[in-house]
């Protein structure tokens, strides 16, 4: 069974900033997109950012400018770097794969269990 694995979260000042980082906790087959969504409390779980393998990055508004995502095919892993953090950035983040676990299995959604981060002086 293949896990997504968050890190990176913390506690931080408005203004401060950030790295998360994801990757599968075993061997996989192939990755194609990946991406970050966060849920803070009492709300919906939204769209942060998402990657292409050929590395085309889609932010939501909310963060454009302030956050940017990439990822390292090689290691099989996606990060993203929050700049400029505010309190309303407050929220658990999720990783999101598309992959594959094996060449005998299409690829198909993974989540991670979410890193919390919390914007507060």
């Amino acid at each position: 069974q293949v896990a997504l694995v968050e890190s990176g979260g913390g506690l931080v000042q408005p203004g401060g900033s950030l790295t998360l980082s994801c990757a599968p906790s075993g061997s996989i087959f192939s990755i194609n997109a990946m991406g970050w969504y966060r849920q803070a409390p009492g709300k919906q779980r939204e769209l942060v950012a998402t990657i292409t393998k050929g590395g085309i990055a889609n932010h939501a508004d909310a963060v454009k400018g302030r956050f940017t995502i990439t990822r390292d095919n090689a290691k099989n892993t996606v990060y993203l770097r929050m700049d400029s953090l505010k309190p309303e950035d407050t929220a658990v983040y999720y990783c999101y794969a598309d992959l594959a676990p094996s060449d005998a299995q299409p690829p198909w959604g993974h989540w991670g269990r979410g890193t919390r981060v919390t914007v507060s002086s």
